[in-house]
């Protein structure tokens, strides 16, 4: 994963900077995150990978599917993808620069898994917690997972804070089995 990572990074850069030459973050969020859908498809997928159309018609065909969402800019992208065997890394360029888009906003986007629904003071009080604590806006989006039995895991970016009922129970586990 580190190598796709590392690959990516360089595409997902120009990109970020392009977006930023033109003010145009928003656009790019979502064509990037449109491509990276077309690219993740099982089908589209396998024809990335086959031998079966060269680099160029695979660009087309790709673009092709994509239709009117992406404008000039979007499409030479996928030609230069394609030129370099780089299409399926759409999904990981498409990460990296969501990442440096909230680096440079000054956000990060963190999540509650909870066992049960969050309510809205909930949701403020941990908004409000992040921020004081990472220095940063938070984009919060909430999870339902009942496994977990009561509490909550709270991830954003490398921080995770496990208070799940289920983390606990793992964690007493784990130290009676030692």
């Amino acid at each position: 994963m580190a190598e796709l990572t590392t690959i990516a990074r360089p595409y997902a850069q120009a990109v970020f900077k392009r977006a930023g030459e033109t003010g145009r973050y928003p656009a790019w969020s979502n064509a990037l995150q449109m491509m990276a859908t077309i690219a993740s498809d099982e089908t589209m997928a396998e024809v990335i990978a086959g031998a079966q159309l060269s680099r160029v018609q695979v660009a087309e065909l790709f673009n092709e599917v994509a239709g009117d969402k992406l404008d000039q800019e979007g499409e030479n992208l996928v030609k230069l993808l394609a030129e370099n065997g780089r299409l399926g890394l759409l999904p990981v360029i498409a990460v990296q620069y969501e990442a440096l888009r909230a680096e440079a906003e000054g956000s990060i986007d963190a999540e509650i898994i909870s066992a049960f629904t969050v309510t809205e003071a909930q949701r403020s009080k941990v908004v409000e917690s992040l921020r004081a604590r990472l220095g940063r806006e938070i984009n919060l989006s909430v999870t339902i997972n009942e496994s977990l039995v009561g509490g909550a895991i709270i991830r954003a970016g490398d921080l995770v804070i496990d208070g799940s009922v289920r983390g606990k129970l793992d964690k007493l586990a784990s130290t009676v089995n030692q």
